[in-house]
């Protein structure tokens, strides 16, 4: 009887453009330059040039300052940055998600 192969799928991976991680795509968000500006695109499928971030103030901080503007190749707008630091409000402080990152 031939012996049953398992392989292991596939994980995209992607970098943190705020903290240079790289991590499976599913861990972060994804950002997307479009006509209308910088939108978060939660289901990870807009088309346009994208770049990702952490779930974490710190690498939305570091995003916002123009890691997040290099990746995505434009400058942001007063608008994308308004867009940008209103999600980054409701974001979990870092400490919690360092010791989370420190064991992975």
């Amino acid at each position: 009887m031939p012996k049953k192969t398992v392989r292991k799928k596939h994980v995209p991976q992607r970098t943190c453009v705020g903290c240079r991680d790289v991590l499976p795509k599913k861990r972060l968000i994804r950002l997307v330059k479009t006509p209308s500006g910088i939108q978060i695109d939660p289901s990870g499928k807009m088309s346009g040039r994208g770049a990702y971030l952490h779930e974490r103030r710190s690498c939305w901080e570091r995003g916002i300052k123009g890691a997040l503007a290099h990746a995505l190749k434009t400058e942001l707008t007063s608008e994308d940055r308004q867009i940008l630091l209103e999600f980054m409000v409701d974001l979990p402080d870092d400490t919690q998600d360092h010791e989370e990152h420190d064991h992975d």
